[in-house]
């Protein structure tokens, strides 16, 4: 039994899917086949059911998969030991990030600036996607950790809180509420909106208050990127409801506070019920120290 065999049917039963296991690790898929085959022959057990569309653990394979990612970790957290006691931790970080428009407490840029300096045999890539997507890549360890904007108690993370903010109304200056002192929820639900996609933790939250308020309202412009809502709302085509450390700060924009607004949450995850690797500790450590260093807005 090899440590590769292992990497492949981990890979295999977190996607459930041959071909999703072989874009995750770079290979071939008949590479992949060939892997999971010899690992049953050696140890004489069906791992997987295969159908024509449907790729499940077997009873056999459910025991194992546990088994196989603490051998995985503990290999690697053997490699790094050895490279601490040779003169520093390396290794690469698959980094889930948020798109955020000016310098936020909790950057990733400035953690991964701070790593760096610190351990600059670590590499950092980083990938960018809308929350609910990079929450589902890292339970299924396409990344090792990721910043999200997500309610807390997500299955299959843990969660390491960094800031919240209460989120705002967002509209142009000479809208009829730009000039209120504070508004509401309801009093805003009329008004047509201009938001993130669906897996986007601007999106997500919002439509969690919505729906907590039983009210609805109207998406008129669905934008995948923070400067273009923002840029929608300053032309007259909606209002928003936003974070005040994700409006781009050149925009002409009036921002007027929620009496009951949601509270926006950023936090950095990694899988919950397997190792966290030594590497991807000490980001989460980095993460947690500048955070303490630097207080953020609260609710």
């Amino acid at each position: 039994m090899e440590l590769r065999q292992l990497a492949v049917f981990v890979a295999v039963a977190e996607e459930l899917s041959f071909t999703r296991a072989a874009a995750r690790l770079s290979v071939v898929q008949s590479a992949v086949s060939a892997a999971v085959r010899t690992l049953e022959r050696e140890l004489g057990a069906e791992l997987l059911i295969r159908s024509t569309h449907h790729v499940a653990l077997s009873d056999a394979g459910r025991v194992l998969l546990p088994e196989a990612r603490a051998t995985l970790a503990a290999a690697q957290e053997a490699r790094h030991a050895v490279e601490q006691q040779r003169g520093g931790l390396r290794g690469t970080i698959h980094l889930g990030i948020l798109q955020v428009l000016r310098d936020h407490p909790v950057s990733a840029a400035r953690v991964i600036a701070a790593l760096h300096a610190r351990h600059p045999g670590i590499a950092v890539e980083p990938r960018q996607a809308g929350s609910a997507v990079m929450a589902d890549d890292v339970r299924h360890g396409r990344l090792d950790a990721a910043y999200l904007a997500l309610p807390s108690q997500q299955a299959g993370l843990t969660l390491h809180g960094l800031s919240e903010e209460p989120m705002v109304f967002v509209c142009p200056p000479d809208h009829p509420l730009a000039g209120r002192a504070a508004l509401t929820l309801a009093d805003v639900a009329g008004e047509p909106f201009v938001d993130t996609p669906e897996h986007w933790g601007t999106r997500i939250f919002s439509d969690l208050a919505y729906s907590a308020a039983g009210l609805a309202r109207e998406i008129r412009y669905e934008i995948g990127d923070l400067g273009g809502v923002a840029a929608f709302v300053q032309s007259g085509l909606g209002v928003a409801i936003l974070p005040p450390g994700m409006i781009d700060p050149v925009a002409s924009v009036t921002t007027v506070p929620l009496t009951d607004a949601p509270l926006f949450r950023i936090s950095l995850a990694v899988p919950a019920g397997r190792p966290t690797g030594a590497v991807t500790r000490r980001l989460v450590e980095t993460a947690l120290e500048l955070r303490d260093r630097t207080p953020t807005p609260a609710g």
